[in-house]
Formats: structure tokens, sequence, C-alpha cells
């Protein structure tokens, strides 16, 4: 049965022996298992379902620990890590031979990032090896942003998970890296595009779907709950519906249940949006409704990372 606590020492013995546990970032939870360790590795994507050919990423505690396994940090990443690590970004930079194929699905590039969590900066400052460490869900379902999340949906499969409250960010990281010179995102995510290019200046955006992902969480169908999501068009409202759920950014829609329904900010904070974007959609996911619709945010801030998981919870 699945433990849930807070002790740092009891996660670093599990993943000391080969162990995955749960872990708290400010994004989301993580399953996180030894990055050098290939059995754990697998373990990994054998408890989430997870395709082989979907690279994870890498988290430690300092950037003096990453040196340790990239090959290179380009200028513009390093003025990245000093201006947001730790924090909701992670870059995709040249990998040494320490990390193994496995982790970067034969990639010659890893995704690392340095979480902004207390109790696991102090988990990851206790082990004398990174984490490998994707959303701690079955593959392709929502992300979890509470401790209790992670053991509602891996079970016993998990032994051990880091209690660190309810996700503060609640939208997995920005990952950016960097080809022939250009920083290019590959998933929007809890680093807002406009902080970014107040650091770099403009970056290009590739997000778009692939079978063959170059970094994770750019598959096309993922986030998903288990009912259909049908994602409006702007100004568009559903067609009234007892068995229907809603996700609405500032106020209920007329014709669906108001039991049915779920505001992500009734003040339009899109950051306190993002926070319940992945915990309001799992309710709705357990209420008895047949299809769940959901509004668009605004294309500003984090809403393009909403948005952007909003689409791919929707594709069938």
């Amino acid at each position: 049965m699945t433990q849930i606590g807070t002790d740092v020492h009891v996660a670093a013995e599990f993943l000391e022996a080969g162990n995955v546990v749960g872990i708290p970032t400010e994004t989301v939870y993580g399953l996180a298992g030894n990055a050098l360790n290939p059995d754990a590795v697998l373990t990994i994507f054998r408890v989430k379902n997870r395709p082989a050919f979907d690279p994870l990423i890498v988290h430690t505690d300092s950037l003096q620990k990453v040196r340790q396994f990239v090959a290179d940090i380009p200028e513009p990443a390093h003025q990245l890590a000093q201006a947001f690590w730790p924090g909701p970004l992670t870059l995709l930079l040249p990998k040494r031979d320490l990390i193994p194929d496995l982790v970067t699905s034969g990639l010659p590039t890893v995704a690392v990032r340095i979480p902004r969590h207390p109790l696991t900066l102090k988990l990851l400052h206790l082990l004398n090896f990174p984490l490998a460490a994707p959303s701690a869900n079955p593959f392709g379902y929502i992300s979890p942003t509470t401790a209790q999340h992670v053991a509602d949906q891996l079970g016993d499969q998990v032994p051990y998970v880091l209690d660190g409250g309810p996700a503060s960010v609640g939208l997995e990281s920005t990952i950016i890296g960097f080809e022939e010179g250009q920083a290019t995102v590959f998933r929007l995510g809890g680093m807002a595009i406009e902080q970014i290019e107040a650091v770099i200046g403009p970056v290009s955006v590739r997000t778009h779907s692939t079978s063959n992902p170059k970094a994770p969480g750019m598959l096309s169908s993922h986030y998903a709950p288990r009912k259909p999501l049908i994602l409006l068009q702007p100004g568009e409202s559903p067609t009234p519906n007892n068995r229907a759920g809603a996700l609405v950014f500032r106020e209920p829609f007329g014709g669906i249940r108001e039991d049915h329904q779920r505001v992500l900010s009734p003040t339009g904070d899109l950051n306190e949006a993002a926070k319940n974007l992945f915990a309001h959609l799992r309710t709705l996911d357990s209420l008895p409704v047949d299809v769940i619709y959901a509004e668009p945010l605004p294309n500003q801030g984090l809403g393009w990372a909403m948005n952007d998981r909003l689409r791919r919870a929707s594709v069938q």
C-alpha cells in the first residue's frame, strides 16, 4: 500500500534502493527514480505505461550538478538558468554519456531542470544522483497536483509519496531548447513566454505534436480526462445539457447544472486558473457527466500553456 509522508530520508532510502517515489514540485507531482539507474528508469516507464520514445526530464538541485551530465550550456541557457532556477523551466541541452539513452529516448539532448519546492530540493541535496521524474500519473491522463492524486492513480506501484501540499503552479514546466543558436520552446508551461523573452529576446515556438518527440510533453493526445472533452471556440457556449460538465474561466455557463461546472478563477487571474486546471479537470471527470466542455483562456501569460493542455486533452 502506498505510504504518504513528509520524510525526505525515507524517500531517499527508497530511491537509493532502486525504487520509484512520488515527489512534489511547484508544477505537478513527479514519479521519480534514479536517472543513472536504467532499471529504475524502466520502472518509471512501466508504472506510467509510458511509451519508451517519450523522453524524461532529469531533476537536480544545482547548476554545478547539471554541468556533470550535460556537455554544454549555451549562453542563453545559462542566462535563463540564472534568472529562473529553481523554477518551472526545463532546458534541453546536449547530454554526457553519464545519462542513459533510455532517459532521453536515444536523443543526444537531455531535458534538465531545478524544481522550486523546498522538500524536493532537500531530497535532491541528499542524493548523489539526479532524478528522472515525469508527471506521476498514468500516461496520457490528467497530471497530479496533490500527493493523494498520486496515491489514487498509481496505488501500490509507488511505495512512497512525499507530500509537499498542493502544487503552487499547477502546470508542467516550459521546455526550451537551442537549435543552431535559436532558442525554441518545445512545450508551453508554467514559465510564460513573455518572461523568457524578457531575458534572452525573441524565441520560436514549436509545440506541434509528434509521434517522435524531441522533448517531453509533445505528443498530440495528452493530459486528458476519461470523459470526452470538447474545447469550445472563443465566445462559444455549449448546448444546454443536464449530462454535461463545464470548465470555465470566470463565470458558469447557462444551460448546464452549476454543480457540474468548475470555475478556474472568478477574478480572471491566470496564475490562479493554472493552479486549478488539472484539479478541476479531475473533479469534472469524476462527476456523472457524459461530456466536458472547456472554455478557452486568454492567449497571454500562462493562458497559452493552458490552452495547449486543453487542446491536447480534447484529442480523441
